[in-house]
């Protein structure tokens, strides 16, 4: 047994680890709290498509652009400001009449309804965690830090979502992201993606809601405090 291990088994003794979440506002899993439909904490906006941080080259916004102009599929892309000059000169007009890009909207509540049959993200854990918990497959295109490790969860192992496979130059191609979008669409993998997506749904709302294992944890953890002041 590694000094490590060991140093978890100590502190286990004393304050055993308690999983919960996952933390989406109550109105979107188990609906007990109506005011709840915020973070109520946000360090820049509530959603970027592709994260707040991250800034994508030219070139893979223009693959997007091809990707999302070879989809027969309606979309919505959120572009921040800030990225909006990489896009071809009138992509958003040439599309117009089945997609609709903006520079801000509110994630979850897209997530929440009943027409966004896939989402086409970064994969961040924010980003991942409200897709899994509301039942929207996902095509990931991971960019940077543990958006690839989360990648790896939602096709090897969740097995919620597709990941589009970059080229030798590190990008995803237009052909691939639309090849991936229609597959959860119309393919016979993304019959069986969309069944495991409701799975972790209708367990993430079990998991929140009232004698759920979240909130069984949340109450040993309060209870333990007391008990430890007293």
């Amino acid at each position: 047994m590694s000094w490590k291990q060991e140093a978890v088994d100590w502190m286990a003794k004393f304050w055993p680890l308690r999983t919960i979440g996952p933390t989406i506002p109550s109105m979107y899993l188990d609906k007990r709290h109506e005011e709840d439909k915020e973070y109520g904490l946000s360090l820049l906006k509530p959603y970027v498509s592709f994260g707040s941080v991250a800034k994508l080259g030219e070139e893979k916004v223009e693959e997007l652009c091809l990707g999302l102009r070879r989809s027969k599929h309606y979309f919505l892309w959120v572009v921040r400001a800030s990225e909006s000059a990489k896009l071809p000169k009138g992509f958003a007009e040439e599309t117009s009449e089945k997609g609709l890009v903006v520079s801000w909207c509110p994630q979850l509540e897209v997530l929440a309804h009943e027409a966004v049959g896939c989402f086409v993200t970064h994969c961040g854990w924010n980003s991942t965690l409200e897709a899994l918990s509301l039942g929207v497959p996902m095509v990931a295109v991971p960019q940077w830090v543990d958006q690839s490790t989360n990648a790896k969860f939602i096709m090897d192992v969740w097995k919620i979502g597709l990941k589009a496979q970059a080229d030798e130059k590190g990008i995803v191609r237009g052909e691939e992201i639309a090849h991936c979008v229609t597959e959860i669409l119309e393919g016979e993998r993304g019959k069986e993606i969309r069944k495991n997506v409701l799975k972790w749904k209708a367990l993430a709302k079990s998991a929140v809601d009232e004698g759920g294992s979240s909130d069984k944890n949340i109450d040993e953890f309060i209870a333990k405090l007391v008990q430890n002041q007293n």
